[in-house]
Order: structure tokens, then sequence, then C-alpha cells
């Protein structure tokens, strides 16, 4: 194989806040993995909170080029299970798991889904995030960009306001995602408001190691709860299906596509909701989740949709969150000049 790197800077429509952080850029790193004339596309982003950057994924990958272009590559599921042997980041593994996925469906000539046994003849749609901003902003991003679902920041002081001035606008589902900024009586106290607020779930709302607090919610919440930050990897599954009704997978997270496989057979069996969620990536990683859509309850897979600088094709979400999926291999992704 032939390893390539490129970095890119992606430009949001909006400044992007969340109960933690705001930012109006977002730094991604693509993988190219060539081989018998196709190029597979992996992505993976960097982020504060989790302590990536692009020099550190950058470093990890380069320390191991060498070997990666002499390793003999025929199935993806293998070249993760030898790269787990390289103490690489989750991040730069889902990078390079995410190419090695696209290649391989490229060189068998069938799209990822089909090569998996599954159809998308059926699949849910993906929300819209309103991120936090004055209520009379977030009103606006919302009638700027008219959709089936939106999924919605919350952490303020505000949180019960700003869903019922959104509600006035839109008959559309709510989520609700509070990214570890809630208590558990917090949570408790709002969801029977929000639920009669046509809010569907909600997502992470207290901090990722509270499972005392959580333990509290699934036992007096009236809205299912879905983990986030408290699932970041397989060994984490098990552990939410005690204080969770469903798990939102990030592949970055996790590791790629392989893990996130596992990661779903292993919530089925216990009886979980599934969700796939990204990380404002570009088309690149939102086409690799898209592969994923017929085995999945809920997605998030919104990243091209916030950005004003796509930088690839692959997956194309439509006006009415239809999706077309493309006519490659793999996840389908093409690299714009």
């Amino acid at each position: 194989m032939v390893l390539e790197l490129s970095t890119h800077t992606l430009v949001l429509k909006h400044p992007f806040t969340i109960s933690r952080e705001s930012h109006s850029t977002q730094d991604t790193l693509i993988v190219h993995l060539s081989m018998a004339g196709k190029t597979g596309y992996g992505e993976t982003t960097s982020n504060p909170y989790y302590g990536h950057t692009l020099q550190s994924l950058l470093s990890e990958i380069k320390g191991i080029k060498d070997e990666i272009e002499n390793y003999p590559f025929s199935k993806p599921e293998d070249f993760h299970q030898w790269l787990r042997g390289k103490n690489l980041s989750s991040f730069a593994l889902c990078a390079l798991d995410l190419a090695a996925h696209d290649l391989y469906g490229k060189l068998q000539n069938k799209p990822l889904y089909e090569l998996w046994g599954t159809s998308v003849k059926s699949y849910p749609r993906t929300n819209y995030t309103i991120g936090i901003d004055t209520i009379e902003n977030m009103v606006a991003k919302m009638k700027e960009k008219p959709w089936p679902i939106y999924k919605i920041k919350l952490g303020t002081k505000e949180d019960l306001d700003i869903v019922r001035e959104l509600r006035k606008h839109s008959d559309a589902v709510f989520r609700i995602d509070a990214n570890c900024a809630w208590t558990a009586s917090q949570t408790i106290a709002l969801a029977p408001a929000l639920k009669e607020l046509g809010v569907e779930f909600i997502e992470q709302p207290l901090k990722a190691d509270d499972w005392e607090g959580m333990e509290r919610i699934a036992h007096h919440s009236v809205l299912p709860v879905i983990a986030d930050e408290s699932c970041l990897v397989e060994e984490d599954v098990k552990r939410c299906a005690l204080h969770f009704n469903g798990i939102n997978i990030k592949l970055t997270k996790c590791g790629g596509l392989t893990p996130a496989l596992r990661m779903i057979r292993a919530g089925r069996e216990l009886g979980m909701k599934i969700m796939v969620g990204c990380m404002t990536e570009s088309t690149v990683g939102i086409s690799a989740i898209g592969q994923l859509l017929p085995q999945l309850d809920y997605v998030d897979m919104d990243g091209p949709l916030l950005i004003t600088n796509d930088i690839a094709r692959g997956i194309r979400i439509c006006d009415d969150a239809s999706i077309v999926f493309p006519q490659l291999g793999g996840s389908g992704i093409e690299l714009l000049s």
C-alpha cells in the first residue's frame, strides 16, 4: 500500500457551541491508502476535549508509515487488529481503519453496506444540529434549515425556554444533547416538560463517569437517555446497558468501523437503541457513517451540512434528509482537488 496524508480546515457556517466549548473551524486529517489502482480515504478530526491535535495525529501515523506501506493488506479487520498493536490513539486508528474499509470495498467493487449483507431500502434520517446561541439566533438557524429532526444543544440557564421557543416555529422531532452539563435532579425535573414539547430522547445529560446519577435517571426519567461521552469504546457498551436506553457510537472515539460494527452487535444483544454520531467531519467521514445506516435506529451525520467548504464527494444528504448513495465501492469517497 501507499500511504499519504492531507490536512484541511473545515469552515463552519455558524460558530458551533456546546456546553463546554465553541469553535468556528474544524481541523481534519485525511488518510489516503492506495493499492492496485484504487485509493481509500479515511478521516479523523482534531479534538481539544480528548487531547488530539493535527500535529499529534500526523506524528502518530507518520511514525509507522513504513510499516503500514509494507503491510500485506487483504482485509480491513485484519489490518485493524495489526494496528491495535502499534499504540495508536483511537482517533488516528479511526482514520486508517476508514481508509482501509473504503479501499477494500473499492477493490471488491461493492459498497460496504452490501459487503456487510445489509440493504439501504430503509434507513434512519439524520438530525440537524442547532448549537447553543441566543434564543433568537437558535430560532434563526432552525428557520434557515427546515429539517424533519433537530438535535438541540443545551447546557444553559435558559434550556427549557430555548426548547419552548423553538417548538413555536417547528413541528419537527427534537432531540436534546446536554453534553454532560446537567445534574441527575435537573434531568429528571426537565424530562416531563421536554417530553410534552415533543423531545424524543436526551443525550448524555451527566458527566461521563457519573454512574450513580445515571442510575437515578434510569429509574426516574420519563424520556429515554442515550450515552455518548460515557460510551467511547467496546468495553463501555455493557456498562452503559445498565444505565442508558441506547448508545451513540462515534467512529473517532472507538477507533473506526471495525470496532463500531462490534459495538452495534453488542448493543443489540443487550436490547439497546443504536445511534452513530459525527464530530463535524467532511463527507469523507460521513460517507463511512452512511454505510452503517441500515443497522441503526438513529443517526447524527450532519457534518457536511454544517460546513462551507466540503472536501469530498460521496454520500449526499438531500433537502428532505434522504440519502443518495454513491455508485463507487467501499464508502464511495472521491476527494475533491
